[in-house]
């Protein structure tokens, strides 16, 4: 059986302090795991959420996307080092939360796009710093660093899980992994099946399971049951994660253009999606 987690952002674009309910919230819910989103590491309150988690009992995995003057494929190596050293700050975050996972975008910024196709110096300046940073949480943790592959208006640097394989083999420290989303998938894909086999249990290390349009999960144009079959075959035991953003939110809309509401609370799109999912899980048994 899966293990279904929900997103921290179906309810805040930043957590806080006032936050910390929301974990128990997603335990009395249904879900196993929760994703909480680390918009500013520097302010984000770990030793709140670290005892809040301890205290609910519920899995917690986090995500998280480098900024523009952090982007570690920026030409500037001062940009590039600083991404370095956000990294890594994450990463030190997640080990105090003891998430084994810390998924999301920082190979490159979120929302950054050069205008033209990715660079052979891009390649390799992400690849260069991923290293430094991969090898540093290696030595502290064996927490999965999972690179998210984006659709292309988000991103220009990792559209499909063959060119983020290719990534994990090429940092080549044993704990980068592919971060697989639906939303993502249905855009860049021409087979989630494939995808998924692309990966394999080897490189498979993180899944969102998002609709098509990011809207209830199991009402839109996304294969469930393809997919699911796919992460069977594959033997994926990793949390699959209910993602999605409030139109109301400032930084987090003009990188993901939501501009209308898929239920009336983000909630209820999660809860309805969690049942959903689980009866098409069931219906493969």
């Amino acid at each position: 059986m899966f293990r279904f987690g929900v997103d921290s952002l179906i309810w805040t674009e930043e957590f806080t302090v006032k936050d910390l309910p929301l974990i128990e919230k997603a335990k009395s819910l249904g879900f196993e795991v929760i994703d909480i989103n680390i918009a500013h590491p520097e302010r984000f309150p770990t030793k709140a959420v670290k005892d809040k988690v301890k205290e609910v009992g519920i899995e917690v995995v986090t995500t998280f996307g480098l900024s523009k003057d952090a982007n570690v494929i920026d030409p500037d190596p001062a940009t590039r080092k600083k991404g370095i050293e956000t990294i890594k700050k994450v990463v030190d975050i997640n080990i105090e939360l003891d998430s084994k996972i810390l998924g999301g975008v920082f190979y490159a910024a979120w929302g950054y796009l050069s205008g033209k196709p990715r660079t052979e110096d891009e390649w390799n300046w992400s690849i260069e710093s991923m290293h430094e940073a991969a090898l540093y949480a290696k030595r502290n943790s064996d927490i999965i660093l999972a690179v998210e592959v984006l659709n292309r208006f988000e991103s220009h640097f990792l559209n499909i899980a063959e060119d983020a394989v290719r990534y994990c083999r090429e940092v080549g420290t044993g704990n980068i992994k592919v971060h697989l989303d639906t939303f993502h998938m249905i855009r860049e894909e021409l087979s989630f099946t494939e995808a998924v086999e692309a990966c394999g249990k080897e490189y498979l290390g993180y899944v969102h399971a998002c609709e098509n349009n990011r809207g209830i999960p199991g009402s839109g144009l996304v294969p469930w049951k393809e997919f699911f079959t796919a992460l069977r075959k594959i033997g994926y035991t990793g949390p699959l994660i209910i993602e999605s953003f409030n139109p109301d939110f400032v930084e987090l809309n003009r990188l993901c253009c939501i501009w209308r509401k898929f239920a009336e609370t983000g909630e209820e799109l999660a809860v309805k999606g969690l049942k959903n999912l689980k009866e098409i899980e069931k219906s493969l048994r």
